[in-house]
């Protein structure tokens, strides 16, 4: 099974945005792959608000993408976090792909 990074929003409606990233990762799993979602990991342990350890938990987002064979995006906004880890992943070559807001209707990638 191939390794897929997880990207959604994570800010804002934190507790939605939260939800959504678990069924996004219930869907890929379905499909057959790995899913790695930092976003529902390292805010267990790291507190978001605290520069500090948001840039510790962002790079070591970074470092996992890098460890993947694919990057799925998911939701309609594309976050400034998103955006970095996208930017990271066409850096490296990593495929992406952009999912609609139904989780299952594959769309092109617009950024």
């Amino acid at each position: 099974m191939k390794l897929v990074y997880i990207a959604s929003p994570y800010a804002g409606d934190i507790p939605n945005n939260v939800e959504r990233a678990k069924e996004y990762c219930k869907q890929a799993l379905e499909q057959g792959v790995i899913p790695v979602a930092p976003h529902l990991l390292y805010p267990q342990f790291l507190e978001d608000s605290d520069p500090a350890e948001r840039n510790l938990g962002l790079r070591a987002g970074l470092e996992l993408l890098s460890r993947c064979e694919e990057m799925w995006v998911f939701g309609e906004q594309i976050s400034p976090g998103m955006s970095r880890e996208i930017q990271f992943a066409q850096e490296r070559g990593i495929p992406i792909r952009q999912w609609g807001p139904e989780a299952g209707m594959e769309r092109g990638l617009s950024l």
